[in-house]
């Protein structure tokens, strides 16, 4: 054989290799054959975890929007088409239609950027296109090397360089000397509310607090656009105001469903990681109940995956997918992953993808394995699915089939 044919042949064999691996996503989706970090646990339902693999040979179009962008975090489509997004060191831009990255927005308070800390997510307001209103979150400095999740609200100047009004409007409580665990993703639901989500701080003793419905530790808060407890609230004894459910650890991703109903994902210790779909009052467990162990490898509290009063996550992952950012898929780009929730995974570096039926897994699949931390989801207005990477030179980026 010539060295031109040599190369010819080379070449056909590594086209027809990135091909099968493009078309066949069932070819890379070996995770369900890991073994999980918490030996000995059972579900305590069929499919909790380890859904059937999806296998229907989707090829994904990537398009990088922009990159260069330092670990970013949140981002939110404007009425222009372009894109707010946050970078965690405590900046916030504007990315054009045309993947333009505008100079970080002037006004924006203080962050503590420590470790997990920073400016964390951002939503903008329905009638954002007159009120140019919008709110994000992030990991406030409370003096002292204390800390805790914040949010605030702010209207955009016309030319989209400055934030004027600046307000803050919900502080987490206690604050606490940690660097981890913050949560925090912001959603409206349909009566006008947001939804907060926040961590638990992480260390054994803030961990506890989880369960006490007087802190917003390791809770889903639930408050007004304009600062103060949202309407509706459960009335629980001794509870803040602004709870809606508690026993969370680290929530990291939180969507409206189609029915208008809150689902949420969470970050669990080793093993654990949860989808759940929380409820006005009810406990999500942590840490009393786990699909995980702890990073020692030792058991979290007693051991228990499950106890009277507290819910069963509708799906966990074990070994952990680390879940940030979600959204349901209610676009036409992708007629089959209409009532999908998508996910972005952080160690799993994957686009993950469930399908449901009612409020049980059915599906699991994986997408862009390998292509970096995803760290937020969201389905732009034409039905593309728009995914941040996390790194240091992070992107946005525009998939479509």
């Amino acid at each position: 054989m010539q060295k031109s044919d040599r190369i010819a042949a080379i070449a056909a064999l590594a086209a027809l290799a990135a091909l099968l691996l493009s078309t066949t996503p069932a070819l890379t989706q070996a995770f369900n054959q890991k073994p999980p970090n918490a030996e000995g646990q059972r579900p305590a339902f069929p499919e909790q975890t380890r859904a059937p693999v999806l296998d229907r040979g989707v090829t994904l179009s990537r398009q990088v929007i922009a990159s260069g962008l330092e670990n970013p975090w949140g981002m939110a489509e404007l009425p222009s088409g372009g894109w707010l997004v946050t970078e965690r060191p405590g900046r916030m831009r504007l990315v054009s239609p045309k993947g333009t990255i505008s100079a970080p927005i002037r006004g924006l308070p203080k962050v503590d950027a420590r470790r997990q800390g920073g400016l964390l997510d951002v939503v903008v307001a329905e009638d954002f296109a007159q009120t140019r209103r919008l709110w994000w979150s992030y990991a406030e400095p409370r003096g002292g090397r204390r800390n805790g999740t914040s949010v605030a609200t702010g209207v955009l100047s016309e030319d989209g360089a400055a934030m004027r009004d600046v307000a803050v409007i919900f502080r987490q409580e206690p604050g606490w000397r940690s660097t981890l665990h913050f949560g925090s993703r912001l959603v409206f639901d349909r009566q006008g509310a947001l939804f907060v989500t926040t961590g638990e701080r992480s260390d054994p003793e803030p961990r506890q607090l989880a369960q006490d419905p007087g802190t917003h530790l390791g809770k889903v808060l639930r408050i007004s656009p304009l600062g103060g407890p949202a309407r509706g609230n459960p009335m629980l004894p001794g509870a803040v105001p602004e709870l809606w459910s508690l026993g969370h650890r680290n929530i990291q991703g939180a969507a409206l469903a189609p029915d208008g109903e809150l689902w949420t994902v969470e970050h669990g210790p080793r093993g654990g990681d949860e989808l759940n779909r929380p409820e006005a009052g009810r406990n999500y467990g942590w840490p009393v109940i786990s699909y995980g162990e702890g990073y020692s490898g030792r058991p979290i509290g007693e051991g228990r995956t499950a106890a009277p009063g507290m819910e069963q996550p509708v799906y966990y992952w074990d070994p952990v997918i680390a879940p940030s950012g979600m959204a349901f898929y209610d676009g036409s780009m992708f007629p089959d992953w209409r009532g999908s929730v998508l996910i972005g995974g952080l160690a799993s570096q994957a686009l993950v993808r469930l399908e449901l039926d009612g409020d049980r897994v059915t599906g699991e699949a994986r997408y862009l394995q390998g292509l970096g931390r995803i760290r937020d989801v969201a389905v732009a207005r034409d039905g593309a699915v728009m995914v941040l990477t996390d790194s240091g030179n992070g992107a946005l980026i525009r998939l479509t089939p």
